[in-house]
């Protein structure tokens, strides 16, 4: 709401792949946020709009509650694989089936919904989309196409709705690795809050430094206004 008082334009960019955006949106308003579809940027409506597209046909491993987002595909006859967070769904039956197909199509196609190392679920760690996106990888020697972060095409997608440069952008994030070093990669400052699945340790990440740390989202809203005018973060 400050944001939006002050003229900055924001987007929540996120890498929720087991429920619609519709129902992320609905999530968060109940928490108290006052925000419309518009704007959360999640991976799934961008990968329906690439299928579209490219008019692509998949073969979908994801949450089951993120299958009214591509109802109206067309999805018989496979010709790629799109994968997202399915959590427990990713049994080995479920893996092994998108090998092969991956492996019977002579240009294999993989996309991805993100490809973060791990989350967190409850007061735990749990292993996120990306292991199981490597394991695809290396067992079908191909390279997956990321729509999610840390993606420099999604962030620049993202950025795009709001018509904008990635350099005027800056991250907000708990994850060093997909929000911060993911940001920074694409030319965009990163903030690292000390909530969420920070660790004491992402503070003296030996390879990703954020351009500030702050405690938590409020703190990172000051720091954007207190520069709004130098247009610099410290």
């Amino acid at each position: 709401n400050r944001l939006r008082k002050n003229g900055i334009p924001f987007r929540f960019c996120t890498n929720e792949t087991q429920r619609t955006t519709e129902s992320l949106v609905q999530k968060l308003k109940r928490f108290g946020f006052d925000l419309e579809v518009g704007d959360v940027f999640a991976p799934a409506p961008a990968v329906r709009q690439m299928l579209i597209k490219q008019q692509l046909r998949p073969q979908l491993l994801v949450y089951p509650e993120l299958l009214p987002e591509f109802q109206d595909i067309e999805q018989t006859d496979p010709n790629c694989v799109v994968v997202g967070d399915a959590a427990h769904h990713f049994t080995y039956e479920a893996m092994n089936k998108a090998f092969q197909l991956l492996l019977r199509l002579q240009n294999p196609i993989l996309i991805s919904m993100g490809k973060g190392k791990y989350y967190k679920e409850g007061n735990e760690l749990v292993l996120d989309l990306g292991a199981y996106t490597a394991a695809l990888e290396y067992a079908c020697d191909t390279k997956a196409i990321i729509m999610g972060k840390p993606s420099k095409e999604y962030y620049s997608a993202a950025i795009e709705s709001m018509n904008l440069k990635l350099e005027d952008v800056v991250m907000i994030g708990d994850d060093i690795n997909s929000d911060i070093g993911g940001a920074q990669k694409s030319n965009m400052r990163g903030l690292l809050v000390r909530t969420g699945k920070f660790r004491a340790s992402d503070e003296n990440h030996a390879i990703v430094k954020p351009d500030a740390i702050v405690n938590n989202l409020a703190d990172a809203v000051d720091q954007i206004l207190s520069h709004k005018s130098t247009n610099c973060i410290k």
